[in-house]
């Protein structure tokens, strides 16, 4: 019996430097999550537009981030760096407008992930998979449910092949959060650097008690910005001052909710509109309905018949273009998934 579903591993996604000779230093994570279009195919399977999530922290200060990806054929790896920053030093992430709001944001161009046999998924942004503050309230959401913490802490991402560390925890406080006053909420799990940017998954429950509401699916609630030091400070018997300062785990985790994540990506999409009204974002990045989560069922795809990227390529709607596009939003050539590639 499974409670966290296996593909949502393949929605995390590796990030830190890479060292000489190709080797990766992983410093923290991100998750590829969609923004549902409102667009159909003619199925009538919807269509997303996809975005690398991961904290505010992890992107400012550098001006490169690298990450890396599972291929599905074999047991390999493809890295991806990505230049975070315009020519004229404007930052390419979109930020929330709230500095306090550990958010960042940047487009995926989901043809190239495909056309180089990558293992992936993304969230969709439906209410049925994501859990806003709204959704949160209706089911009773409260502190004591349990949660997933997902992602690769101090560098753990796998050697030569990532696999995600899963941890259990519970939610530690949430209320102020339910009630508007706050922009996080708090988990007791372990929490650790190389966790940032991990998404942060609902446990399901089978039961509850009388009165509540069981969780019965795995939605994705937000995802980790820091754990909370605690300091204890070292005195001198003799002088009575402060010789040193140690800084510990308290074991809390802040999480960034959904409502905030979704609020970024929406600013994204807003600003690549042009000036003149129409969506270079749409024109440059093609929205692509991806299949395997929830249009078809696993018995058209199961793991043993054919890798999920294969799977993914050959059923795509036909006439679809598996060129990846050659301009970002802004008309230039694409740094990021079309430029230095390994």
């Amino acid at each position: 019996m499974a409670l966290l579903p296996p593909n949502y591993m393949d929605a995390v996604v590796a990030l830190g430097t890479e060292k000489e000779k190709g080797e990766f230093l992983g410093t923290a994570t991100g998750f590829l999550y969609g923004a549902p279009t409102g667009a159909q195919n003619e199925e009538g399977n919807p269509f997303y537009r996809i975005f690398l999530v991961t904290n505010r922290h992890v992107v400012e200060g550098i001006d490169q981030l690298t990450t890396r990806f599972n291929r599905s054929e074999t047991l390999e790896t493809r890295m991806y760096n990505i230049p975070l920053r315009n020519p004229d030093g404007s930052i390419r992430w979109t930020l929330h407008p709230d500095p306090k709001c550990d958010v960042a944001v940047i487009p995926i161009l989901v043809d190239k992930l495909k056309e180089d046999g990558i293992q992936f998924y993304f969230f969709p942004g439906d209410s049925d998979t994501t859990i806003t503050v709204e959704l949160a309230r209706e089911r009773g959401t409260s502190e004591g449910d349990g949660v997933f913490v997902l992602g690769f802490p101090l560098g753990m991402s796998g050697g030569e092949y990532n696999y995600t560390i899963v941890r259990q925890g519970n939610i530690a406080r949430i209320r102020d959060w339910l009630n508007g006053r706050s922009n996080t909420f708090l988990i007791d799990a372990s929490v650790f650097p190389g966790n940032s940017g991990g998404p942060v998954i609902i446990k399901p429950e089978a039961v509850s008690i009388r009165g509540t509401t069981a969780n019965k699916r795995a939605y994705l609630m937000g995802m980790v910005s820091a754990y909370i030091p605690y300091e204890d400070v070292a005195v001198s018997q003799q002088s009575g001052k402060a010789r040193a300062v140690f800084v510990e785990n308290s074991g809390l985790g802040i999480v960034v909710p959904m409502n905030i994540i979704k609020e970024t990506v929406s600013l994204a999409v807003e600003t690549s509109k042009s000036r003149d009204g129409s969506n270079q974002f749409d024109e440059e990045l093609p929205e692509q309905p991806l299949e395997p989560v929830r249009i078809k069922s696993n018995k058209e795809s199961p793991a043993t018949r054919k890798p999920l990227g294969q799977w993914l390529v050959d059923n795509m709607p036909r006439g679809t273009n598996l060129e990846p596009p050659i301009r970002d939003d802004y008309g230039r050539p694409n740094p990021f998934l079309e430029g230095d590639v390994r």
